[in-house]
């Protein structure tokens, strides 16, 4: 049996993969950049400029996702993790205004729950 020699190589598959971790890394990177997490706040007239040294931060992103301190928690988990914090840290609460109003009340029911008394809800000025 004779082996066939290869005359080309097909570098089709080789591009597309190529593309895809292209995708990946360029994905990555813009996150990283910014180290926030993209979401849309409502605004309000009160509004005040709170700074504290400890504050807690929660973000529900538009499709329901809830970050801790830009770390992703799932709704079971974040009983959990609030139960470790201070009540005394303040609570800074940074919801999409185009996220669901029934995660928002789940979120500020918990705190409640848990004693936390120093909730804010973060908007623009």
């Amino acid at each position: 049996m004779k082996i066939k020699k290869f005359d080309s190589i097909n570098i089709i598959p080789f591009i597309d993969v190529l593309l895809v971790l292209l995708a990946i890394v360029l994905m990555t990177s813009t996150f990283i950049a910014k180290g926030v997490i993209p979401i849309s706040l409502p605004e309000a007239r009160s509004a005040e400029d709170m700074k504290a040294k400890k504050e807690v931060s929660i973000f529900i992103k538009k499709d329901g996702t809830i970050y801790l301190n830009k770390t992703f928690v799932l709704k079971e988990e974040l009983k959990s993790k609030l139960e470790l914090l201070d009540k005394e840290n303040p609570i800074l609460i940074n919801s999409d205004k185009e996220a669901k109003f029934d995660t928002f009340v789940t979120i500020f029911d918990l705190l409640k729950e848990n004693g936390f008394k120093n909730i804010s809800i973060v908007t623009l000025k």
